[in-house]
């Protein structure tokens, strides 16, 4: 069964961190359309944490590039969290999309590429 959650606000700058469960595949439409949803309302930083998906099928890889893409388009992006298990595989030997998406193992790791992609202001004298 598919679960998700969203935290964040599209609109103040933060990312905004989406945790799906269970079984994200073609039946789970409604995370497009949440995460599209929150690219329309303002959102450039997305934050997927997939450490509970058991199952990922082609479908929602297409919505996981759809979204990247989107956000790139933006100057935005999109992060996954996936610690090492059978899913991760799928991004890293099986598919080579480990070459287009920030992967990382917690969610402190993912926010912390976030900060370091933040302009930094210096005061000059």
């Amino acid at each position: 069964m598919f679960k998700m959650e969203a935290k964040g606000d599209a609109t103040d700058g933060k990312p905004v961190i989406i945790s799906v469960e269970g079984e994200f595949d073609n039946y789970s439409s409604r995370f497009k359309a949440e995460v599209f949803e929150f690219i329309n309302n303002g959102a450039r930083k997305i934050v997927v944490d997939l450490t509970k998906v058991e199952y990922l099928d082609s479908t929602a890889l297409g919505w996981l590039i759809g979204s990247l893409k989107r956000l790139r388009e933006l100057d935005g992006d999109l992060a996954l969290i996936c610690p090492p298990s059978p899913i991760r595989r799928v991004f890293e030997a099986n598919t080579g999309l480990y070459k287009i998406f920030d992967i990382f193992n917690t969610t402190e790791e993912a926010l912390a590429f976030f900060k370091l992609k933040e302009p930094t202001t210096s005061a000059t004298a």
